[in-house]
């Protein structure tokens, strides 16, 4: 175990030793001073509600924080994705309405134009004038269900890929200052994730996750006429809905997690088997079920993170269980082999469940280490954990939104001692998505939350800032919630000084966020 790893705070277990599960008392442990919480009011009670309920349909709500709106969606917008180099542009995914199939949009988000009445024609300078809303660029059509997942490949955002509950996986290429349709598949009944591949030897590479619990890896050639869309790597080994996944931060391992409880990390492109460091046949470098009782979360697993420092993951699930599973160290030189699909191996891998590799790496400075070790076993949340993120290194923090309402911060160098725990972050509205602001001049100290509530909030997580040293910092309202049908299911944010959002009552809307 190398000196980093003490830095971090994970624990060092001997092979023949047990796992070193953390004491009740390090995970009750807060290292900052609360005193106590306070409840936030919303604020999102609508003026006038149930005067006009036709009106309430059609219009934003009355109190509205945003700098402009999209609200070409006729129903829920379930997902939304940003361009990873111009972050002005964005993908919204959701329904048309019931069994009317699935639409998205791309469009760019930017504040709105002057409204049609300046402020001086106002009889009230509180007085509402009406905002153009943003006109898409583009309609990504064909699904027959909801869009249900969205991604920009990277590391250029060439292609935009879109996942729907009818099981297709459509691409769309940009042309020029135009998007186009490029290709579709389908292998599945539905797609529940999209998650792109960050490693720069495989671009273009995207990955997702079944209700079926399988998981596919493709890549995307735009050049090619027959087969724009190639499977790299398939696998079959969870045997119900997959319902989260996420990358290493080089690209190089993929982390799955099921309902039934399981957790897979795949060895996509064959570098730790080449370092003989795989199980499962060569598959995977970790596998993990409720088997084991140490592992096993009644209700199933939802959230999946790897740490940035790619030496242990967390997973999140029901009741509130979170786990920390230690990962191998791969070398951290590139592989510069095309992918699978690319050699002809796609078909191979979807028979066989995982490309086989075989041979030790040369200079290769793998390691097994704590690799499929449960190094902590954390519970400071009363149900499921639906979102967890690392903020961006140095800090050695993880966050993770609870359908409690909750958002919990531990901090992996202190045994993942709860650092703080925000209890009545969304009142009692689930928190669907939590997010570090990765911005130079703040340090990444600062975290940005959205929940049913239909409220998008900012945290400073070092506290001492407003609501009882919560670390409240800022807090942003337009979308219906507070159980009215709304809430807000997903944003995206760049570098923190714009944030878009995926709204549940069908708006997306755009937030001035400049950070200090």
């Amino acid at each position: 175990m190398s000196s980093h790893d003490h830095e971090r705070g994970v624990p060092s277990d001997n092979e023949d030793e047990e796992p070193a599960m953390l004491d009740p008392s390090d995970v009750a442990e807060e290292i900052l001073d609360q005193d106590g919480d306070a409840a936030m009011d919303s604020g999102s009670e609508n003026e006038g509600e149930g005067e006009d309920d036709e009106m309430m349909q059609e219009e934003i709500n009355l109190q509205n924080d945003s700098s402009a709106h999209f609200d070409s969606h006729k129903d829920s917008i379930f997902c939304i994705a940003q361009h990873p180099l111009n972050p002005s542009i964005i993908a919204t995914g959701g329904s048309e309405g019931e069994d009317a199939g699935g639409i998205g949009y791309i469009f760019e988000a930017k504040p709105a134009e002057t409204p049609v009445l300046p402020a001086s024609y106002q009889a009230a300078p509180s007085e509402r004038v009406e905002r153009k809303a943003i006109e898409p660029l583009f309609t990504l059509e064909g699904h027959t269900d909801s869009i249900n997942a969205l991604t920009f490949t990277l590391p250029n955002g060439e292609v935009l890929l879109s996942g729907g509950l009818d099981g297709k996986l459509r691409a769309y290429a940009q042309k020029g200052h135009r998007w186009g349709f490029l290709a579709e598949v389908q292998e599945v009944e539905e797609i529940n994730w999209l998650a792109p591949c960050p490693n720069p030897a495989y671009p273009n590479t995207v990955a997702l996750g079944a209700n079926d619990g399988s998981v596919w890896v493709y890549t995307v050639d735009s050049t090619s006429k027959d087969a724009p869309l190639q499977i790299v790597q398939s696998y079959f080994l969870h045997t119900e809905s997959c319902t989260a996944g996420a990358w290493s931060a080089d690209g190089k391992l993929l982390a799955t997690v099921s309902e039934e409880g399981s957790l897979y990390v795949w060895d996509v492109f064959g570098e730790a088997a080449a370092a003989g460091l795989t199980q499962e046949g060569g598959q995977t470098v970790v596998g993990l079920t409720s088997l084991d009782q140490r592992f096993a979360v009644e209700g199933g697993l939802f959230s999946v993170a790897i740490a940035p420092s790619g030496a242990f993951l967390v997973v999140g699930g029901a009741g509130g269980a979170i786990k920390v599973v230690g990962l191998p160290r791969l070398s951290s030189q590139p592989s510069g082999a095309a992918p699978a699909g690319r050699q002809g191996a796609g078909a191979s891998s979807k028979t066989k469940g995982g490309k086989q590799a075989g041979g030790k790496a040369s200079g290769s400075a793998a390691s097994a280490g704590q690799s499929g070790q449960i190094l902590a076993d954390l519970q400071a949340q009363s149900d499921g954990v639906e979102s967890l993120a690392f903020a961006p290194p140095p800090l050695t923090l993880l966050a993770a939104g609870s359908v409690d309402g909750s958002i919990a911060l531990f901090d992996s160098a202190h045994r993942f001692a709860v650092r703080r725990h925000i209890k009545e972050a969304h009142e009692e509205h689930s928190v669907v998505k939590v997010e570090f602001v990765k911005n130079e001049r703040t340090g990444g100290w600062l975290l940005t939350s959205c929940g049913m509530d239909g409220v998008v909030r900012r945290w400073d997580t070092r506290g001492g800032t407003g609501l009882a040293n919560s670390g409240f910092v800022k807090e942003w309202k337009g979308h219906r919630g507070d159980g009215e049908g709304g809430g807000v299911l997903g944003f995206v944010q760049g570098n923190g000084d714009r944030i878009i959002t995926a709204g549940d009552d069908g708006i997306s809307l755009v937030f001035e966020s400049p950070v200090a």
